[in-house]
């Protein structure tokens, strides 16, 4: 399918890791708002530990190849509010994530119908804050139709909502996703439009939504660009996230981007805002975040449905002092 050409889909190779001084950001704490750890492994938490990442959102997304039946959507999404839930707590990062069926197995109408009956059973399980990643892939009528009965979902349920914008013809689709949420009576404060660029987020910002940016090496959002939209258009409704999934993707984006903007003089307090502080504060909407639990102690020991995350004899970590396993 032609699709038009977007800012996304230009070549951005200016990933900077030589920038990224982690001395420049001690002591700072981040909030990813939107990571699928399921992708990444242990050494990944590790170092979002050490980096400062404190708290984390996992949205529910496509895994890379289409789920063929229902039980397979039920499993991941009992993962999402256990044992990832857990994997992450044994590296002191608290973890959150958003339930929904994403847009391109929307498509898949028959099973779509399934998924939508299990729903319920999980948006209201604790650590759920919001639905999501939902909306539009290639704006298909099933798509639609599907964004619409989980928007009514989320309202239902008092929910925020994570919206996932396409990749392709970015700008019709994020304002579709906008329309839509309006038309079914939500407030725009609880509906974070992720994904965006440059030719998108003035329009979200202006009619009141949350504007979250995903930090890519190549596409979608690089470190510069993003320290430049924050010079235009300040910190208020802004938030970055690195999604960090199973493509060529950095789980220390947000981080790396936080010393980058500090290199170029942003001042702290906005830093703070865009990966800190607006994710809190929009997705604590749901009423199940609380930054007290931020510091819970590591015990590497404990075990969940009898598992653990060690191997082979390693001794558990108890405190967060050291950055290797031993």
């Amino acid at each position: 399918m032609c699709c038009s050409r977007s800012v996304e889909n230009e070549y951005h190779p200016e990933v900077v890791p030589e920038l990224f001084d982690i001395s420049a950001i001690k002591g700072m704490k981040f909030f990813d708002p939107h990571v699928h750890m399921t992708s990444r492994t242990t050494d990944d938490y590790q170092a979002m530990a050490d980096a400062g990442v404190v708290a984390l959102i996992e949205p529910a997304f496509w895994l890379g190849q289409p789920r063929t039946g229902l039980d397979s959507f039920r499993d991941y999404y009992s993962s999402l509010i256990g044992w990832e839930r857990f994997r992450s707590s044994q590296f002191g990062i608290k973890h959150y994530c958003t339930i929904g069926l994403n847009s391109r197995e929307a498509n898949n109408e028959a099973l779509a119908e399934q998924v939508m009956e299990i729903l319920p059973l999980f948006i209201y399980k604790e650590g759920v804050v919001g639905v999501g990643e939902i909306g539009f892939d290639d704006q298909t009528a099933a798509e639609e139709k599907y964004y619409r009965l989980q928007l009514d979902l989320a309202k239902e349920a008092g929910l925020p909502v994570q919206v996932h914008t396409p990749h392709r013809d970015k700008k019709r689709g994020t304002q579709r996703s906008m329309d839509i949420a309006v038309e079914h009576g939500l407030n725009p404060y609880s509906v974070i439009v992720d994904h965006n660029n440059e030719e998108t987020v003035k329009e979200v910002l202006d009619r009141g939504f949350w504007a979250a940016f995903t930090i890519y090496p190549f596409t979608k959002m690089g470190n510069q660009r993003m320290v430049e939209i924050v010079k235009q258009y300040g910190s208020e409704r802004i938030m970055i996230n690195s999604a960090a999934d199973w493509g060529i993707s950095d789980p220390l984006a947000v981080p790396k981007t936080a010393a980058l903007m500090q290199q170029q003089g942003i001042s702290t307090g906005d830093i703070e805002r865009v990966t800190y502080r607006n994710a809190i504060t929009a997705f604590a909407q749901s009423g199940q975040i609380d930054e007290t639990e931020f510091s819970s102690t590591i015990d590497q020991s404990t075990k969940f449905a009898g598992n653990s995350i060690l191997r082979g004899g390693q001794q558990p970590r108890i405190d967060k002092s050291s950055i290797i396993i031993s």
